[in-house]
């Protein structure tokens, strides 16, 4: 086991998963096709590291909010009181897609100025993360064709 393979795994994909323009599939493909270290260590670390650069994103974001009656900051008040009650209503789910690239690093921004709950922020992110992480393992190992 070589902790620093873990390690760069761990840090490619917690920068991947914060607003950094980073990407981590292609550090897990090729550890996957090196074979050197169990396939779902690999996922674990990347998933683990994601998520967690993901909960930064989601601080950072309930910590912008803080500044909501500030004159400088981009939306009115009566806007985001708006914007968070139909975030909880309907926008919860849309963290499925913080998977995504371009759009899932903001999503998980945007939960946190919208005040998402941790644990339901963290558990959809986790579920959308590590099935990433799973197909391309999958697919990487000829799992899936």
């Amino acid at each position: 086991m070589n902790a620093t393979v873990y390690l760069g795994l761990f840090l490619s994909a917690f920068g991947a998963a914060t607003l950094l323009p980073l990407q981590s599939e292609a550090a897990l493909a090729g550890l996957l096709l090196l074979g050197e270290q169990p396939a779902w260590a690999l996922v674990l670390v990347a998933t683990v590291g994601n998520v967690l650069g993901s909960m930064l994103n989601w601080l950072f974001g309930r910590y912008l909010e803080r500044w909501h009656d500030k004159r400088w900051f981009p939306v009115r008040a009566d806007t985001l009181v708006r914007a968070q009650r139909a975030y909880h209503r309907y926008g919860r789910w849309s963290l499925l897609m913080s998977w995504a690239p371009i759009i899932g690093d903001p999503l998980t921004v945007v939960a946190g100025v919208m005040r998402e709950p941790l644990w339901s922020f963290t558990l959809i992110v986790l579920i959308a993360k590590a099935g990433r992480y799973l197909v391309l393992a999958a697919v990487t190992l000829g799992l899936l064709a």
